[in-house]
């Protein structure tokens, strides 16, 4: 399962993001839109407008999500 963080620089919501996720062993890829900015305009016409957007296969949510970080690892186990 591929799983993207979109981030920004300084965002307590991202770094929380981001250790839940390594606590549970789940690998992501990051993308920190403070340093590429083009995806800003993706994530704008899905209705984002707070970081962290996470994005894994069909689902994707803003914001610290400890529940969703918990359901990506349960999939992951089964998959």
């Amino acid at each position: 399962m591929r799983i993207i963080i979109y981030t920004k620089d300084n965002c307590v919501q991202c770094n929380a993001t981001k250790n839940a996720m390594d606590k549970q062993g789940i690998d992501y890829q990051l993308v920190n839109l403070d340093q590429d900015p083009t995806e800003l305009e993706t994530l704008k016409a899905l209705g984002y407008r707070q970081v962290p957007v996470v994005m894994a296969e069909e689902e994707h949510w803003s914001g610290f999500r400890p529940d969703k970080i918990s359901a990506l690892s349960q999939a992951a186990m089964r998959g």
